[in-house]
């Protein structure tokens, strides 16, 4: 399984074949102005909320590769009234059986509203399960007590939790919550990118270290076979 990053929160994974694509917020990024975003396969892109530093390059990379758009039934709507059809809306809790594996959608706890201020349904986490990994992408998320369902279902190979604080969960919340899924290899996601979420790199992966976890900071544009 092939893991590529895109900056802030956003994660390309081939899985049985098939190009996920999460959180796309790349050309308002500066750290990831050496991305060329014409140049990025989806088959689906998934969208865990509504803010625009998770979806700005949505609409048109999903338009690009006629990709599925999987959100949350407010998320889908918004992408049909902009002229993309091609939607699976979803609900926290719900299952669906998709050609690359099966995805559950669960909770996060954030906000979510699109960039016009319109409610944009409730912020939300995926599970993915495939052939050959299952992994917990959470989305924006403080840390919450339901994450500790997730491993009655699911047995993770690796999770991206948010650490950047702030507007998410930091370092020590995300060490908890790798617990509480049962996560032992996660990849920071949602730092860096605005002054409010920079972190200390080394002291971040040595606070995991201490906790027996392994935290993986990937370079924009680098890619990991997991």
């Amino acid at each position: 399984m092939k893991v590529k990053y895109y900056g802030h929160s956003s994660f390309s994974i081939n899985i049985g074949g098939k190009d996920l694509l999460f959180d796309p917020f790349i050309t308002p990024n500066e750290l990831a102005s050496h991305i060329d975003i014409n140049s990025i396969r989806a088959d689906y892109v998934f969208l865990s909320h509504a803010h625009q530093d998770h979806m700005a390059d949505a609409l048109y990379i999903a338009e690009k590769n006629n990709a599925t758009i999987v959100g949350i039934w407010e998320i889908s709507q918004w992408a049909i009234q902009n002229g993309h059809d091609n939607t699976h809306a979803m609900n926290i809790g719900g299952f669906w059986d998709f050609d690359f594996g099966s995805v559950q959608m669960v909770k996060a706890v954030h906000s979510s509203s699109f960039p016009d201020g319109r409610y944009g349904g409730s912020p939300t986490g995926f599970v993915i399960t495939g052939d050959e990994k299952c992994f917990y992408y959470s989305g924006d998320t403080a840390l919450t007590l339901d994450m500790q369902l997730i491993p009655e279902r699911h047995q993770l190979n690796f999770a991206f939790l948010p650490i950047g604080n702030n507007f998410t969960m930091g370092v020590t919340d995300a060490i908890t919550a790798s617990k509480f899924v049962k996560c032992n290899h996660i990849i920071g996601m949602h730092y860096d990118t605005f002054g409010f979420i920079t972190i200390n790199h080394q002291d971040a992966v040595n606070q995991f270290n201490q906790a027996g976890k392994l935290l993986t900071l990937m370079n924009i544009g680098q890619e990991l076979d997991l």
